[in-house]
C-alpha cells in the first residue's frame, strides 16, 4: 500500500510498532524525526521531512495499523511543561576539601550527551527547574577527577561580554594554573 507517497509493507509498520515499543518515552516528534532519518525521508533540498513523516503515522494510526504514543500537548488548551529527560549521573554524596576533587575541569557544552547532561542537572536540582534555555548563551560543567558533576554554569549574553575574557582566561590555563 502507498501512503503518503511512501510504499508500505507489513514488516515495514512492524518495524514502526517496535520502535515505539523500545522507546516508550519518545514522543510523536521524536518518532517521527528518527524515522525520517531512519528512512532517510528527506526533500529535495535535503531538509528532513519529519512533518510528512509525522502524518505518515497519523494515517497509519487511523487505519488501525499501530498506536501511537499519546500526544505530549493539548493545543486546544494551555501547554504542558515536558519532563526534561533523566540522564544518568553520578550522584554519590561529595565530601572534602576541595583538594580531593582535583583536578577539576570545566567542560563547554557543545554536544548532545553534555546538554543532555545540563539540562537534567537543572531540571533536578535547581529550585525553579528547568523548562527551556532562551537566547544566546554559553554553557559550562565542572566536573571533579572522577567526572563527577559539581555545578552548572549558564551565562546568558546579556552579560556575557562582560565575563567573556575571564572564562576565556580560565578555559585556557592549564591545570596548575587552575
Amino acid at each position: 500500500m502507498i501512503i503518503q507517497g511512501r510504499e508500505i509493507t507489513p514488516k515495514d509498520i512492524e518495524f514502526i510498532r517496535e520502535m515505539i515499543k523500545t522507546h516508550p518515552s519518545w514522543g510523536r516528534s521524536r518518532l517521527s524525526r528518527e524515522l525520517a532519518l531512519l528512512w532517510n525521508w528527506r526533500a529535495a533540498n535535503g531538509q528532513l521531512k519529519d512533518m510528512a513523516c509525522r502524518t505518515f503515522l497519523l494515517k497509519l494510526e487511523e487505519r488501525s495499523y499501530l498506536t501511537l504514543p499519546p500526544r505530549l500537548y493539548s493545543y486546544g488548551k494551555a501547554r504542558r511543561k515536558a519532563p526534561c529527560p533523566y540522564v544518568p549521573h553520578k550522584t554519590a554524596v561529595i565530601a572534602g576539601g576541595l583538594r580531593s576533587l582535583a583536578p577539576v575541569r570545566i567542560e563547554l557544552v557543545k554536544d548532545k550527551e553534555l546538554l543532555g547532561l545540563f539540562k537534567c542537572l537543572l531540571s533536578c536540582y535547581h529550585y525553579l527547574g528547568f523548562s527551556r534555555i532562551v537566547g544566546e548563551n554559553m554553557k559550562y560543567l565542572i566536573l571533579d577527577r572522577n567526572a563527577r558533576p559539581l555545578a552548572c554554569l549558564l551565562f546568558g549574553w546579556s552579560g556575557l561580554p562582560r565575563l567573556l575574557p575571564g572564562i576565556t582566561l580560565l578555559a585556557g590555563m592549564s591545570p596548575p594554573e587552575k
